[in-house]
């Protein structure tokens, strides 16, 4: 199998993004498997345009997109991506908002459909701090998610597609007063758990997860 993992670009005036660091340092390979990683910018629309030209260009069976949550203290797979994008967004890297009308014909909200739960247990399994999130919040982040739902829905119906959020590494938080922060080999190791468990598992297992926050 085949994977694509995404990790967004540096905003809001960071000098790195931990997504994206983590993500290069992902193993190119998991067993048998095959993990290629691509840079994305935290602005919207853009975001969408280009991993939608990764998957016309080349065949995965699964995507996943990597964002940074600063103020988390866990890895957290979000399980759902909302439908925003018909309300004037900002493009430009949030310069003057424009009116884009995208996908009006989009279901309201997508489900990821990964086993999200079990990717939470599995990063838990392996000491990483993780937990399930039912809100990917309203910037890029949640604009991909549901992008990615949408071209599942729309163009590419046999892949598998999801979001993970990860929390600040402790050199972003110097500077913040109590805010938390997680190692950046800490973070790959729950990522490659995470993986792992979307490469291997079909099915979610049924018990009570979820965080909102």
């Amino acid at each position: 199998m085949r994977m694509l993992v995404t990790g967004f670009d540096p905003f809001g005036g960071e000098v790195l993004n931990p997504a994206w660091e983590a993500v290069k340092l992902l193993p190119d390979r998991i067993g048998n498997h095959t993990v290629d990683k691509l840079e994305i910018p935290t602005v919207f629309n853009k975001s969408k345009d280009l991993v939608e030209s990764k998957l016309q260009n080349e065949t995965y069976d699964i995507v996943i997109a990597i964002g940074q949550a600063g103020g988390r203290f866990e890895i957290t797979p979000e399980r759902i991506g909302i439908n925003i994008d018909d309300a004037r967004i900002p493009d430009n890297e949030g310069q003057q908002p424009i009116d884009k009308k995208i996908q009006r014909d989009g279901e309201t909200a997508y489900f990821s459909n990964l086993p999200v739960k079990r990717m939470t247990e599995a990063m838990k399994a392996q000491g990483v701090p993780a937990s399930l999130s039912h809100s990917a919040g309203t910037f890029v982040c949640n604009h991909i998610l549901y992008q990615l739902g949408y071209l599942h829905e729309q163009k590419f119906p046999n892949i598998k597609f999801g979001f993970i959020h990860v929390p600040f590494i402790p050199e972003q938080v110097v500077h913040k007063a109590n805010q938390p922060s997680m190692s950046l080999d800490t973070i790959v190791k729950g990522l490659t758990a995470a993986i792992e468990v979307a490469f291997d598992s079909d099915e979610d297992i049924k018990i009570a997860l979820g965080s909102t926050h």
